[in-house]
C-alpha cells in the first residue's frame, strides 16, 4: 500500500511519533525564540540597581514591577531561566547518562557485578535528594558547582534501575542472542541492540526528572544552599522577596509562577512522549 501512495506521489500519513516530535520543537523553538527576543529587547541588566524606584508594583516600564533593589523583576525572570532550567537540565542529562551506564552494565555483567552494583545503587536510594545535596553543602559551602555537584550524585538511581531492568528483558530477545551468537563483543551489543530499545523509556523517565529537578535547584536556591545572589535564578528571587511577601507579593508571585509553568510543561511534554510511545508499540 506503501508502496503504492509512493508511486502516485502521494504522502504518507504523519505516525503519531512523527508529530510529536514536530510540535515537541515548534514549541520548543518558540520557547527559545522568545527567551532570546526577551533578553535582547529588555532595556534593564539583571543586576541593574534603582534605588529610587524600589518595590514598584508592575506597570508599564517595569511589566513585572521591581524587587527591594529597584531591579526589573522581568529580566530577571529571563536570566533565572537560563540559570533554573539550564542547571536542572545537566543534573538531569548528568543522572541519565550515569544511570543508564550502571544499569546497562549490571545487566549484561553476570550475577556478581549486578548484585554489587545494585546494592551501591540501593545505599544511595537511602538519602533524599534534598537532604543529600543540603548536607553535601553544609560540609563544602553553598555554591552553583556544589549545587550541580550534589544533585548529580543523588540523580541517576532511577535511571540505573529501568536500565536494568529493560537491558534483562531485552537481553533475552531473540535478535540479542542471535547477534552473541554470530560473536558480536558485549559492548557492541549493548550499543546496537540494547540501548536503542531502552532509551525511548529513559526519556520518559529524564523528562519528569528534569521537572524535579527544577523544584531541587530552587529550592535549595530559596534555602540558600544553591545559586548565590546576585546571580538572578528563581529561587534566589523567591529568597530575596520572602521578607516582603506582605508589602510587594509580586516579587514572589512570578518566579513562583514561572517555577510552576516550567515544571507543568516538561511534565506535559513527558506524558505526551508516553502516550506517543504506548501508541507505537
Amino acid at each position: 500500500m506503501s508502496e503504492v501512495l509512493l508511486q502516485k506521489g502521494a504522502k504518507l500519513p504523519d505516525s503519531p511519533l512523527s508529530r510529536f516530535k514536530r510540535r515537541t520543537g515548534l514549541v520548543l523553538a518558540v520557547l527559545a525564540l522568545g527567551l532570546c527576543i526577551g533578553l535582547w529587547l529588555t532595556p534593564y541588566q539583571p543586576a541593574q540597581a534603582d534605588f529610587l524606584n524600589r518595590l514598584a508594583p508592575p506597570e508599564p516600564a517595569h511589566w513585572f514591577g521591581t524587587d527591594h533593589l529597584g531591579r526589573d523583576i522581568g529580566t530577571r525572570l529571563l536570566y533565572g531561566a537560563f540559570w533554573s532550567l539550564g542547571l536542572a537540565l545537566v543534573v538531569s542529562l548528568a543522572g541519565l547518562i550515569a544511570g543508564t551506564l550502571v544499569g546497562l552494565l549490571a545487566a549484561r555483567s553476570g550475577s556478581f557485578p549486578d548484585a554489587l552494583l545494585m546494592r551501591v545503587t540501593d545505599s544511595f536510594f537511602a538519602f533524599p535528594e534534598l537532604i543529600a545535596a543540603v548536607a553535601f553543602a553544609g560540609l563544602f559551602g553553598p555554591s552553583t558547582v556544589n549545587l550541580v555537584v550534589a544533585l548529580s550524585l543523588v540523580s541517576w538511581m532511577k535511571f540505573a534501575r529501568l536500565a536494568r531492568s529493560l537491558g534483562l528483558t531485552i537481553g533475552e530477545r531473540d535478535f540479542v542472542i542471535q547477534a552473541r551468537l554470530n560473536g558480536l563483543a558485549d559492548w557492541l551489543i549493548l550499543w546496537r541492540h540494547i540501548l536503542p530499545n531502552v532509551l525511548p523509556s529513559l526519556l520518559v523517565l529524564w523528562t519528569s526528572s528534569w521537572s524535579r529537578t527544577i523544584l531541587a535547584v530552587s529550592g535549595l536556591s530559596f534555602l540558600g544552599f544553591g545559586v548565590q545572589p546576585p546571580t538572578a535564578e528563581w529561587g534566589a528571587m523567591l529568597l530575596d522577596g520572602k521578607p516582603y511577601m506582605q508589602t510587594a507579593p509580586h516579587i514572589m508571585i512570578f518566579p513562583g509562577l514561572a517555577v510552576l509553568v516550567s515544571v507543568l510543561a516538561i511534565n506535559l511534554a513527558g506524558d505526551s512522549l508516553r502516550d506517543v510511545l504506548a501508541q507505537t508499540r
